[in-house]
């Protein structure tokens, strides 16, 4: 198991920035592939940005691209999405999530292990 914990959320201004950040622990060794998604009231879950156990394979959401970036610390325990130019339209709810055992990482594939969810608000 995967436990997974976020923070950062905060209600900022048009073009203003946040980091999120995620504490994950348990089973981390076979864990390959870990992402962001987000969640706005009304809407369907979307993937925003994945990243390998490598730290160096990632994939973005096209609405994201060129504005948000998902790193993890030197320790590989935390994991951060940095935000800029953040839009009204990026308000939502935003979750960690990880993939123990994919041999693949990509936001499309099966995650298993959410955490509880840090709210951003754009006005």
């Amino acid at each position: 198991q995967v436990q997974l914990v976020e923070s950062g959320g905060a209600s900022v201004q048009t073009g203003g920035s946040l980091r999120l950040s995620c504490a994950f622990s348990g089973n981390t060794r076979n864990t390959h592939c870990m992402a962001w998604f987000r969640q706005a009231p009304g809407k369907e879950r979307e993937g925003v940005a994945a990243i390998a156990s490598d730290g160096v394979t990632t994939q973005y959401a096209d609405s994201v691209k060129g504005r948000f970036s998902v790193s993890k610390d030197s320790t590989g325990n935390i994991l951060h999405l940095q935000m800029n130019n953040l839009k009204p339209e990026d308000t939502a709810k935003y979750y960690c999530a990880a993939a123990p055992g994919s041999s693949y990482c990509a936001l499309d594939i099966r995650y298993t292990n959410w955490g509880q969810g840090t709210q951003v608000t754009v006005s």
